[in-house]
């Protein structure tokens, strides 16, 4: 993304109108190959059954609950912040077909897990780097984006500092959330809950966890509850943007707003949203093994 920046910013009084149409392909590249690492793994398609749905709350919980705090911190970042108030009364990128893109994205998720179960994929693409090398160029042409755009850090020094606090409104919000779903529920312990909804989106790492603290079990629900998270970032963006403001899609999105969901996120909070979604994934990444390991051992 660095290096993307550095070509951007050398390229900036020269047009680039097929950046954005070449960032959207690569997303639906990326979604395509998630499908079939799904499809192909025979591990989550075996607990869908029986963890999927214990999953599904927890993920709703935390998704509601970091959506709902960062709707608050946006009402009061406005509050202080005139760029705030000109950035919600904006028409964001994506906002005139909201679920337009989702629906693509859906088609080309369900498109890679239908080819990943029916194994008929070449083996370039499931064995080899091919979706390393993808989600490289993606945040390589991310990175030309902000860097051929010199207005984008100049309006982010303009917003309140109050967003800086965005990473604490998400952990705060995915705890609580999960928290209630525990209560409603009781499927399973408050601690392990808690620990599940701690993975922040960040699937690999949480799972490695909880599976070492407590077990196969608490392993693939973390898995799955943060797979769940992402892809809900991935095809919700548009729709949290309009119900819980340019925040939420940030905020959902974890542990992973400074790379696979950066895209996404840029293309309907706005470019401006860029650095703070890689600050937020930065310090909401670097809580999940705390938060996670705390949570596991109660």
């Amino acid at each position: 993304m660095l290096s993307g920046m550095c070509v951007g910013r050398m390229l900036r009084r020269c047009p680039l109108p097929h950046l954005s149409r070449v960032i959207t392909l690569l997303v639906w590249l990326l979604l395509f190959l998630l499908g079939i690492e799904v499809g192909m793994n025979p591990h989550i398609l075996s607990s869908l059954h029986s963890l999927g749905l214990q999953a599904l709350w927890l993920t709703l919980g935390a998704v509601l609950g970091s959506a709902s705090c960062a709707w608050l911190l946006w009402r009061w970042a406005q509050s202080q912040s005139p760029q705030c108030q000109e950035s919600s009364s904006a028409p964001l990128p994506g906002q005139g077909h909201p679920l337009r893109g989702s629906l693509v994205i859906i088609v080309f998720f369900a498109l890679g897990t239908v080819a990943g179960c029916l194994g008929c994929m070449p083996r370039f693409l499931t064995e080899g780097p091919s979706s390393t090398c993808a989600l490289l160029l993606l945040m390589a042409c991310v990175g030309v984006s902000v860097g051929h755009d010199t207005a984008i850090f100049r309006s982010f020094r303009q917003f309140s500092p109050r967003l800086m606090l965005l990473p604490l409104f998400t952990v705060v919000g995915t705890l609580a959330g999960a928290a209630l779903v525990w209560l409603l529920l009781r499927q399973r312990d408050l601690g392990g809950s808690l620990a599940v909804a701690s993975g922040m989106g960040y699937y690999s790492l949480s799972s490695i966890f909880l599976t070492e603290y407590r077990g196969a079990e608490w392993g693939t629900l973390a898995l799955l509850s943060n797979v769940i998270r992402e892809i809900v970032t991935l095809l919700g963006a548009p729709l949290l943007v309009r119900l819980f403001g340019p925040l939420a899609p940030i905020s959902v999105g974890g542990a992973t707003t400074m790379d696979t969901t950066l895209p996404i996120i840029s293309s309907t909070s706005g470019r401006m949203f860029i650095p703070l979604s890689v600050f937020h994934g930065f310090f909401t990444d670097f809580s999940v093994p705390f938060l996670v390991t705390f949570f596991a051992a109660l």
